[in-house]
């Protein structure tokens, strides 16, 4: 994709509506290419059965939706996206998906976490906020019917990196700062139009989120601190051992997942790619379209359900 067509995906990751979407009529696939998240964030979603904190920050929560029934129910670990930047995105307008595969049987934990801008946001507390609310399900289980034999991570955009990364956390070298004894096991990864290679994003990020944010995210670029991406690139920690399905669209693009693919694959993991064409970045967000019923339905797969 030429640099044109990148920083055309700014405009992605704005925050104004696009005024013309109206919940009552179908979104035509012209329409999925124009939505950004707060598009996505006027969709019905339902109440979450709890709202808890996973640790003393303000932004240290997560919602937890749980299906009718005695359970135990796989879960969902939610991440979701805004270039790891404060002011792009929230959990809000991943709470139309949370809500649907709760719908469909399925427990899910919908967190929040520190983006840069907000106090003790990158490295390494973003990671450390997206293991903490990961470990917090064991928390959680005690009071509610969640089988931590089916935990499947997903995220969109940054958030797949995220949900990558969880999986991968039990691979990292003791001594990082960001390595954790009793990782949680991620049973499944579906990652929504994400970037598994952190380094190779650095450039891209800044066309596309409208500032060098890797750098500023790891505190510095590779050279500088080459032991921190060891620990926080999800492609260098490979293999994982989990089965995972990436989702192409504008962010990771179809060749960059293939890549991504072929790495794994070659390490003896198993990696499936799905490219839905002309959904945009944010189309594929709406579960009640093709390419939003086709997520739905490789979380709900990755969680044991309609397999």
């Amino acid at each position: 994709m030429g640099k044109m067509a990148w920083l055309g995906i700014v405009a992605v990751f704005g925050v104004l509506a696009t005024g013309f979407w109206a919940l009552a009529r179908p979104v035509a696939a012209d329409d999925l290419r124009s939505m950004m998240v707060r598009d996505v964030e006027k969709l019905p979603s339902t109440a979450p059965t709890i709202t808890e904190a996973y640790g003393a920050d303000p932004l240290q929560f997560g919602e937890l939706r749980m299906p009718p029934g005695k359970g135990p129910f796989p879960v969902a670990v939610i991440v979701h996206g805004g270039c790891w930047v404060k002011g792009f995105a929230t959990r809000s307008y991943m709470s139309p998906l949370a809500s649907e595969l709760t719908a469909k049987g399925m427990a899910t934990w919908n967190v929040e976490y520190r983006q840069i801008g907000d106090k003790g946001a990158g490295w390494p507390g973003s990671y450390l906020d997206w293991a903490s609310a990961t470990d917090h399900l064991r928390e959680l289980a005690k009071r509610y019917p969640l089988d931590l034999n089916r935990v499947v991570a997903t995220g969109h955009s940054a958030g797949a990196t995220a949900a990558l990364w969880l999986a991968a956390r039990g691979k990292i070298a003791k001594g990082s700062e960001i390595w954790a004894a009793d990782p949680l096991k991620i049973a499944g990864v579906v990652a929504i139009d994400g970037p598994g290679n952190v380094h190779d994003f650095i450039g891209l990020d800044k066309d596309i989120c409208g500032q060098p944010v890797i750098q500023e995210l790891m505190g510095g670029l590779p050279a500088e601190v080459p032991a921190r991406y060891a620990a926080a690139d999800p492609v260098l920690l490979l293999p994982t051992g989990v089965p995972t399905s990436l989702v192409a669209s504008m962010v990771l693009e179809p060749e960059a997942a293939e890549a991504y693919r072929k790495a794994a694959e070659a390490k003896g993991d198993k990696v499936e790619v799905k490219d839905p064409v002309d959904v945009g970045h944010f189309g594929m967000m709406f579960p009640k379209t093709e390419a939003g019923g086709m997520v739905v339905g490789l979380i709900l797969k990755a969680g044991g359900i309609g397999r």
